[in-house]
């Protein structure tokens, strides 16, 4: 009798202890779900930067706003003009476009041979100059942007939930990453964009227009913004005029994790920057996140200066 209580202890202490593992694996698998859907949002605003950078050498700041004006146009569309969501996005990544030409012309092209800090300040100016106009027309208070898709969630077990608008932010992401790789090595604008990163004096004299190759760089990298705004409104569905400011310096980190310049270094930059939030969220502090998050940068940056895939570069003096 004693034998079967002893043993009836055993299986049950076992039991337990399986039970806690089990359900620790479970809401760490949940956790990295989370941190991919989250990071996958900052690799796209990622894409923007990574692009402009590398082709143009400049760092626009107001990126992270282009994103908050992509959403207030996905708003307006489809909440205010009842647009089908298809429309309104396409009215996004247009207007998007437009404005990332039109910034680079009036505030960025008399630049190009400026000081880093003048395009720094001139960036701030235009970031401020965006969120100014979005307070101005749509308020302080924040807006709700309406369910655009009703994308069914994928169960594992009865714990793991994949929701479908991580399914859509990642494919998204995939999707781009790829498109633009094969966009900058196959094609004849692609070709002419890596020469203006080499050498613009020397892309014009082989006959490449240099301010059209700016635009458009310009433009591509204001639709990663678009799709990037999307991809946090359906996520987060509140927008506001300063919306796209912390996810534009988060996602600028993840850029420079991942290597500023390299395609696949800000999709990397960007899974790998949400995980790492998401984990410390879970695991250590919400109140540190930040500081962690950063502090790993630091971290990453000490030990390789130009990032994960980054590639040194060296300059003829």
């Amino acid at each position: 009798m004693r034998k079967c209580v002893y043993v009836g202890f055993i299986v049950k202490n076992i039991l337990t202890i399986i039970f806690r593992k089990v359900t620790q694996v479970t809401n760490l698998i949940v956790t990295l779900i989370q941190g991919i859907s989250l990071g996958s949002i900052y690799a796209l605003i990622a894409l923007g930067y990574t692009m402009v950078y590398g082709i143009a050498k400049m760092l626009n700041f107001a990126h992270g706003d282009i994103i908050m004006v992509g959403a207030y146009l996905i708003y307006t569309s489809v909440a205010l003009a009842h647009c089908s969501p298809i429309l309104g996005i396409l009215i996004s990544v247009a207007s998007c476009a437009l404005l990332g030409i039109v910034i680079e012309f009036l505030a960025y092209r008399l630049l190009r041979r400026a000081s880093s800090l003048s395009v720094l300040i001139t960036a701030i100016g235009v970031s401020y100059f965006l969120q100014n106009i979005a307070l101005l027309v749509f308020g302080s208070e924040p807006k709700s942007i309406p369910v655009l898709f009703n994308i069914p969630a994928i169960q594992i077990g009865n714990s793991i939930t994949i929701t479908g608008e991580t399914m859509l932010t990642l494919g998204l992401t995939v999707i781009i990453m790829t498109a633009l790789t094969i966009f900058i090595n196959k094609t004849k604008l692609g070709k002419a964009m890596r020469a203006v990163s080499e050498d613009k004096d020397a892309a014009m004299l082989m006959g490449i227009n240099v301010n059209r190759t700016i635009s458009i760089t310009f433009a591509i990298g204001s639709i990663m913004a678009a799709f990037a705004s999307l991809c946090y409104g359906i996520s987060y569905t509140y927008i506001k005029p300063t919306t796209g400011s912390m996810p534009g310096i988060k996602a600028f980190t993840a850029a420079v994790f991942g290597g500023i310049g390299s395609i696949p270094g800000a999709m990397l930059g960007g899974i790998l920057l949400g995980v790492i939030e998401k984990l410390s969220m879970a695991y250590i502090s919400t109140q540190f996140t930040d500081a962690i998050v950063f502090g790993v940068l630091i971290l990453v940056l000490i030990i390789k200066p130009t990032g994960l895939l980054g590639k040194q570069i060296r300059e003829k003096v």
